[in-house]
């Protein structure tokens, strides 16, 4: 079994890689822009700064409300903050139709965790674009939430899958399974469970969330 200890440091790898590409942009940027007297350039690359800004901005909302305490929010988050840091994430991925189906203002912030990570990998799998659908509801005294990712080719790594059920030994674990094992385990304590099922142009993935008073993460 991967140790707290460790699982948090293949949490850390993860922020840090995917946050090395648009800071990368925004040091390359400054030092472009220190150089450069052509208008017209400065322009296109005071654009580029913001473009970085943002994407750097939205990666690091997602990563509080994906991986982190999420602080300020109290137990539940507002379903808008799921959505705000989803969009920025497909306004990234570019080609990708959004669709929302969750009628609750506010969700846990554990079903927040699991639903923000599934979307990532439903997103992630969307290479050549497409459409995902994020729904969520209250049913039966569980929460219930998908992410259904549809497009040309699915590109997905089943080794994602395994960690989604928890199938994955310990040496399998990496910075790249790690938020999957993550929402497997807290899945797990609460009492619930994940589930996927691909074909060649789609790909859902599935949680159910047993509604504990009290819930938080």
């Amino acid at each position: 079994m991967t140790s707290p200890t460790d699982l948090a440091a293949l949490l850390c790898s993860r922020l840090c890689h995917d946050m090395l590409s648009p800071v990368g942009a925004l040091s390359n940027g400054l030092e472009l822009l220190a150089d450069e007297k052509d208008p017209a350039m400065r322009a296109n690359v005071i654009e580029l700064l913001e473009q970085s800004a943002r994407i750097s901005t939205g990666k690091l909302k997602f990563f509080r409300l994906a991986f982190g305490a999420a602080g300020g929010f109290g137990e539940a988050v507002p379903v808008e903050e799921a959505q705000d840091v989803v969009t920025a994430l497909a306004a990234e991925a570019k080609r990708v139709t959004l669709n929302w189906a969750i009628e609750e203002p506010s969700l846990p912030k554990p079903a927040v965790k699991v639903l923000l990570n599934l979307s990532q990998i439903a997103l992630e799998a969307l290479v050549r674009g497409g459409k995902l659908d994020i729904g969520a509801e209250k049913r039966d005294g569980n929460i219930e939430i998908v992410a259904r990712a549809t497009g040309d080719k699915i590109a997905f790594d089943e080794t994602i899958g395994r960690a989604l059920q928890d199938e994955l030994g310990p040496d399998e674990i990496t910075s790249r399974t790690a938020a999957a094992h993550m929402i497997a385990l807290l899945a797990s304590e609460l009492g619930g469970g994940l589930q996927y099922a691909l074909t060649d142009n789609s790909l859902v993935l599935g949680a159910v969330l047993p509604e504990a008073e009290g819930m938080i993460g």
